[in-house]
């Protein structure tokens, strides 16, 4: 089978690879969407020579598809051919605390693996990954949907989780790509007032038929003051900054209420204050990494439940032969979200 590699320097290719069998406690998974995800942006763009860039790993971490072989030793009742799944992206020890609570990506007792960074993931025809990984796909969600909801969106599901309760509250959230865009979603059937906050008008566009109740563009002012603005001078009382830039969270910051809460998604930034300047607002200050597997079925499960429409997360769907372009197109950061398809999907 073909799968896509990342190179570095803004380079990505096909390369040749066996067909995956699995082995015990593993299943195969045939692959019908891979999302691409903002993070695949940094081993695009990285230096080649890394673990993610050195043409050995298949990429791509966001996969959904159904069940294509199963290993010896995986029961009917965890995974039968035929099953439309998820994966949940991480894989640690499997018997540790962090492990058994869902929390594989913070393995205690060995680094995690990462698929499309350290094992193969999903941007090609099958994938192989241990049983355990698996996460059932409702047959009301496409697959571009499960795809989604297994980073992008899954990870604004868990920041909600972080920051608590949002129902009723007045909420930022910094970021109008596709992170933001799921919190957006997700935060508004909550029964957060949700403003959106981006530099980019289609993003902002796209927010408000998600559920934004208003926008802020931050190249014609302070996002802080405009958001003190459209709260009647009160502040909001959560931000969830999803862009991981520096300015955004000191914005973030200053557009908080007393007992204020901000969690920090988006990578690459640094958050710097003067505690002084903040000691009096009793604010709170979180980071949030991804989601556990438990909460990536409960996303899934409120999606399905309400009816969300993640497929309009989407604005570009590609075929593993386009993937030059495909990457090319969203290294722009300036459209939704894209994802891979393959027959069947």
């Amino acid at each position: 089978m073909k799968g896509a590699v990342f190179l570095g320097d803004r380079l990505i290719e096909l390369k040749e690879f066996p067909d995956p069998q699995p082995g015990p406690g593993e299943v195969v998974v045939a692959i019908r969407a891979s999302g691409m995800c903002g993070s695949d942006l940094r081993y695009y763009r990285d230096r080649p020579g890394t673990a993610a860039t050195s043409g050995k790993c298949i990429g791509g971490h966001e996969p959904a598809g159904v069940v294509h072989a199963v290993g010896p030793g995986v029961s009917p009742e965890v995974a039968a051919i035929g099953d439309r799944v998820m994966v949940h992206h991480y894989a640690g020890c499997g018997v540790c605390d962090q492990c058994r609570t869902g929390w594989s990506q913070m393995c205690s007792t060995k680094p995690a693996r990462v698929f499309g960074t350290h094992d193969h993931g999903a941007h090609a025809p099958f994938m192989r990954v241990p049983a355990s990984t698996l996460v059932p796909l409702d047959d009301s969600l496409s697959f571009e949907a499960g795809a989604a909801i297994g980073c992008g969106t899954g990870t604004a599901w868990g920041a909600l989780e972080r920051v608590g309760d949002v129902g009723g509250a007045t909420i930022a959230v910094f970021g109008q790509g596709p992170v933001g865009l799921s919190t957006t979603l997700l935060a508004a059937a909550r029964g957060a007032r949700v403003i959106a906050v981006d530099l980019e008008q289609t993003r902002l566009e796209q927010a408000r038929r998600l559920g934004a109740v208003a926008t802020v563009d931050p190249s014609a002012s302070s996002a802080a003051e405009q958001l003190r603005e459209l709260t009647d001078g009160a502040g909001v009382d959560a931000v969830l900054e999803t862009s991981g830039a520096s300015a955004a969270i000191s914005e973030g910051i200053a557009a908080l209420t007393p007992w204020g809460r901000i969690c920090l998604i988006g990578h690459g930034g640094e958050a710097r204050f003067k505690v002084l300047d903040v000691f009096r607002t009793q604010m709170t200050l979180t980071t949030s990494w991804s989601m556990s597997i438990v909460q990536q079925r409960q996303c899934a499960e409120f999606i399905a439940r309400n009816k969300l429409p993640v497929d309009d997360l989407y604005s570009h769907r590609w075929h593993l032969d386009q993937i030059v372009e495909a990457y090319q197109e969203f290294d722009k950061q300036s459209a939704g979200k894209g994802v891979v398809v393959f027959d069947g999907s």
